[in-house]
């Protein structure tokens, strides 16, 4: 069996082949769901991470595909993410999966990773070969779905809760709305608002928390642009202009009919004032407005985050699915 290192970038044809494979393999593993589009795959093919290097495989006879991040970042370079790793339905069990997996695990050692890392749906194929890989679940989470209503005028927008006191002790916070690169008069506050996710569950990942900066965001926004979608910030601001809280939404595929919504944090001193409602349903509403064509928003959550997961269902998000992170020590 032909295993082939793809060159990075890898050319159109190749770009088309691999999104063949993951459309086919979609299509049997979450029936009633669309194939990647075109866009969304040569973007994350064709322009490298922020975080890392990028090292792709492909079966000879087109019938699965496997990609790798390996980490840059300084904090991370003792481990890597497998960012995917699909075969065709039609030629499952036949060991392509395995020969896969064996140049990956090559690279990995190769490249002096003691971890490796996976994102898999529960229940399905690719859990099962992870475990019998020795991979383990570290962090179960779920997807979630909001569907958007088919409105077109922009629904009325949340009011944002003032700073507790009353008017006498000042204005409360303001929502506002950034499309693509947030300004660099709010980046420094919005990196260090990133911060707040340390307390995020993480469960037993071998991952560590970068330290973000102005820099670090921008690149990480910039890459979403680059690859051919689109990036919205909702922010709550203090008075002095410091974020608060605030949300985000990709569209890696500006044309299609799903989102992601990424990360949500409101900074612990500013918390109990219901701003993550504020900032996620302004951004369901900006969602609605600036990209008429779109139905879903998807999100994954912790299982053991339940405040997100309460706030998430209050806001019209359903559980579709069980995840989880997947990760095997080498």
């Amino acid at each position: 069996m032909k295993i082939r290192s793809l060159a990075v970038p890898p050319s159109d044809a190749e770009v088309d082949a691999w999104r063949a494979v993951l459309a086919a393999a979609r299509a049997a593993d979450l029936p009633g769901r669309t194939g990647p589009a075109r866009v969304e795959v040569a973007g994350r093919l064709q322009v490298a991470p922020a975080r890392g290097r990028a090292a792709l495989w492909a079966d000879g006879d087109g019938r699965g595909v496997a990609g790798l991040l390996l980490f840059t970042d300084g904090a991370n370079d003792h481990t890597a993410f497998l960012d995917v790793l699909a075969v065709r339905p039609d030629a499952r069990r036949r060991g392509v999966g395995t020969a896969l997996w064996a140049r990956v695990r090559e690279e990995l050692l190769a490249q002096g990773r003691t971890s490796v890392s996976a994102v898999l749906d529960a229940g399905g194929p690719g859990e099962a070969f992870a475990r019998s890989l020795g991979f383990e679940d570290v962090l179960p989470m779920a997807w979630y779905a909001q569907e958007l209503p088919e409105l077109p005028e922009l629904p009325e927008l949340p009011e944002v809760p003032e700073v507790p006191g009353g008017p006498e002790t000042g204005p409360g916070y303001a929502l506002h709305c950034w499309p693509g690169l947030s300004p660099d008069g709010h980046a420094a506050s919005l990196a260090a608002a990133h911060g707040a996710m340390e307390d995020a569950p993480s469960g037993d990942m071998d991952e560590k928390v970068v330290s973000w900066t102005a820099d670090r965001l921008h690149a990480a926004q910039r890459l979403v642009l680059d690859r051919g979608g689109r990036f919205l910030t909702v922010a709550a601001l203090t008075p002095a202009g410091e974020v608060a809280a605030y949300t985000e939404l990709v569209l890696a595929d500006p044309e299609g009919t799903r989102a992601v919504q990424y990360d949500t944090v409101v900074v612990p001193a500013h918390r109990g004032r219901g701003l993550g409602r504020a900032v996620k349903l302004r951004m369901l509403a900006e969602a609605r407005l600036r990209h008429p064509g779109l139905r879903y928003v998807d999100t994954t959550v912790a299982d053991e985050n339940t405040p997100m997961r309460a706030l998430n269902e209050a806001l019209g998000y359903r559980r579709e699915r069980g995840a989880a992170v997947f990760q095997l020590r080498l």
